[in-house]
């Protein structure tokens, strides 16, 4: 049931097959102020979202009825804009990677600190809210083939088909877009690292990935320029 809360808060719906890890979560994001709707499995989570405006998912992996990557990836794939924190047992650097590819904006391991859960949902609203708010500009970025949504922050591929891409992927997409055209170094690209950009060989793993979600036009569109950096080798059109 949706606590009572003014309908103009934003509303939450907290996922997990486990009730007394949803009642420990709703206590603590109940004091916020939050609306919150709890459900146990993935026929639950549906019938919320059917039901109305979710503004954000606290979504465990493992529900009864279903696999919580998979369903994100579904929610994405049918245009499901909200934010996404997954939380899960589940302490692998795969899964981790894995749930962001899918759509998922952030993830908790159990056992996790309640009020790290607060902070972190706090932090995705306020993105979320910036982002609703940000009417400069444009919306869109074509190039090729594809359309990078700068707004909803998606990658459409040719068909309108949604490409997932995590936080980092699309950031350093979003620089290249910008740039088109021109050099862009290690650091310019990942500016979060840029005191270690220069042996940072993460950067060039989303760079191979990013080429991956790309195909076949990646290694066309992105280029390597020897001693400068990473490139986007396309005209840019922005509506």
């Amino acid at each position: 049931m949706t606590t009572t809360t003014p309908t103009d808060r934003p509303h939450l719906l907290i996922a997990d097959d486990d009730a007394d890890i949803r009642d420990l979560v709703t206590a603590q994001l109940m004091r916020e102020g939050y609306r919150l709707t709890p459900a146990g499995d993935v026929a639950g989570i549906r019938a919320v979202l059917a039901a109305g405006i979710v503004d954000l998912i606290v979504l465990d992996l493992g529900l009864p009825d279903g696999d919580g990557l998979t369903l994100c990836r579904e929610l994405r794939a049918e245009g499901y804009e909200g934010a996404i924190i997954m939380v899960t047992a589940r302490d692998s650097a795969i899964d981790r990677v894995l749930g962001l590819e899918l759509g998922a904006d952030d993830y908790l391991t159990k056992p996790f600190e309640p009020r790290e859960l607060t902070a972190r949902v706090r932090n995705l609203l306020r993105r979320g809210a910036r982002d609703a708010g940000a009417v400069a500009g444009p919306r869109n970025a074509l190039f090729g083939r594809w359309r990078l949504n700068l707004t909803k922050r998606r990658l459409l591929a040719p068909g309108d088909s949604v490409v997932m891409l995590s936080t980092a992927e699309f950031d350093m997409l979003s620089r290249l877009v910008q740039s088109a055209g021109r050099p862009l170094s290690r650091e310019a690209l990942f500016p979060a690292r840029a005191a270690t950009a220069a042996y940072d060989r993460t950067i060039d793993n989303q760079i191979s990935r990013l080429r991956q979600k790309l195909r076949p036009d990646g290694d066309d569109l992105i280029l390597t320029v020897r001693g400068q950096g990473y490139m986007l080798a396309a005209t840019v059109r922005f509506e």
